[in-house]
């Protein structure tokens, strides 16, 4: 089966990649190149003050070294050439963990005088920025026309980190996710759910020289050799629209899946408003609405499952699939090197079957309220500290119970080195 074959030999996959890479360039001329590395480390606390709430008390550490290489080609056509990786040592569970990733690899080529070909591990996020966000392997194409920039792309998914990849479209992927990584079964417990991806896409941000659209066909294709497998399309919208010191946006996305003989159809939407204060310093007020459909017994609307999950909060990190969410923030520049952000977010379910963390016997749709906070200092262009945390109160809704809360708290450090 194509899965044994595939994590029969995962690291020489992963080691011969690599020397591919290294062998590959002196083929390409380069004029010049700039180099950095970065070291990014993260602790996290959280915790739950009752026992009859889902979570438990845990501490999290993860230090992650990021070498990169960019350069120019030399080449008559021109083109550019990117490329990094890290070493990431992760303490969680009370073990550490120690893993290697390729992160942004791409090749980038001119074609023709508004054409551009990406070819390696490249960036992809869908219009509405839910249904699909990360780095995956692949090919892309885009080209600037006048009726707005039109793209193409086909990727796979099956050699990415799956912590970084997070694909939890089905229960066996979900479970996978959070098994801890095994070295004596590499294969089986690093890498990401295989699935290829395709995107058409369309961005035109000179309607009527203030309306910007953008649109997307997308579909994915579960490549696992599980019985259960689930394929699912998707069209994207998304509107902005800037009105004086006020930002409008409005997006919706139809999907279309296809599981165990099944063909069900799903909803989500997005509604924002963001004002930009009129005071001394630099502020704004958001507004953000998600909304997705659940699953509704003997007819075909399910609930809304996306490729790539995509937290909604920032203490419950709940994944937009059955469930909505309305969130108030605002945030403030009080100086050039001082931010800071405060939110407060509302969890409702679509229905009472898709989230998995609710206690027996509720019924209730109203899942409680978040409330959050970040601090962002960057004392130099090339150093950074982020101090966040929040507090989830199931009080303030009619499922859980009413005595606990889930808290959570975040500090991170992120240096540049060029």
């Amino acid at each position: 089966m194509m899965a044994e074959n595939l994590s029969s030999a995962p690291s020489r996959l992963r080691v011969g990649s690599f020397f591919l890479i290294l062998l590959l360039l002196p083929a390409f001329s380069l004029s010049a190149f700039d180099w950095g590395l970065q070291l990014n480390q993260t602790a996290e606390f959280e915790g739950v003050s009752s026992d009859d709430f889902r979570a438990t008390d845990d501490f999290q550490y993860s230090g992650t070294l990021i070498p990169w290489v960019s350069a120019p080609l030399d080449s008559p056509k021109g083109g550019h050439l990117y490329l990094s990786g890290g070493i990431t040592a992760e303490y969680t569970d009370k073990t550490w963990y120690f893993m290697p990733e390729l992160l942004r690899t791409e090749l980038t080529l001119r074609a023709g005088e508004n054409g551009e070909l990406k070819l390696g591990r490249i960036q992809y996020t869908d219009p509405l920025g839910f249904v699909v966000n990360g780095l995956f392997d692949g090919a892309s194409f885009s080209q600037n026309t006048k009726i707005g920039a039109l793209g193409a792309g086909v990727w796979y998914t099956g050699l990415l980190y799956k912590k970084s990849a997070y694909i939890t479209m089905t229960d066996d992927e979900l479970v996978s996710y959070y098994e801890g990584l095994d070295y004596s079964d590499f294969g089986n417990t690093y890498f990401a759910p295989r699935r290829l991806l395709f995107a058409l896409d369309w961005d035109n941000p000179y309607v009527a020289q203030m309306l910007r659209l953008k649109a997307a066909l997308i579909g994915q294709f579960d490549l696992s050799g599980s019985k259960d497998l689930y394929h699912s399309q998707y069209l994207s919208l998304k509107a902005s629209v800037p009105v004086s010191s006020f930002v409008f946006d409005l997006g919706g996305c139809l999907e279309l899946a296809e599981s165990s003989d099944e063909t069900k159809i799903s909803l989500a939407g997005e509604f924002g408003i963001g004002w930009m204060l009129p005071t001394p310093i630099r502020d704004r007020l958001m507004l953000t609405g998600r909304l997705s459909s659940g699953t509704v017994e003997d007819s075909s609307l399910a609930a809304f499952v996306p490729i790539t999950t995509v937290s909604q909060g920032d203490v419950l990190q709940a994944k937009l699939s059955g469930l909505s969410m309305i969130r108030l923030d605002y945030a403030a520049r009080l100086h050039e090197s001082f931010s800071f952000i405060i939110a407060s977010s509302y969890f409702i379910l679509s229905d009472l079957g898709t989230y998995k963390g609710l206690p027996a016997g509720r019924d209730g749709h109203f899942l409680g309220n978040e409330f959050s906070g970040r601090i962002i200092w960057s004392p130099f262009s090339d150093l950074r500290f982020n101090l966040g945390g929040g507090v989830f109160l199931p009080s303030m809704g009619n499922t859980e119970s009413p005595d606990g809360f889930l808290w959570r708290v975040e500090m991170s450090a992120i240096l540049t080195i060029f």
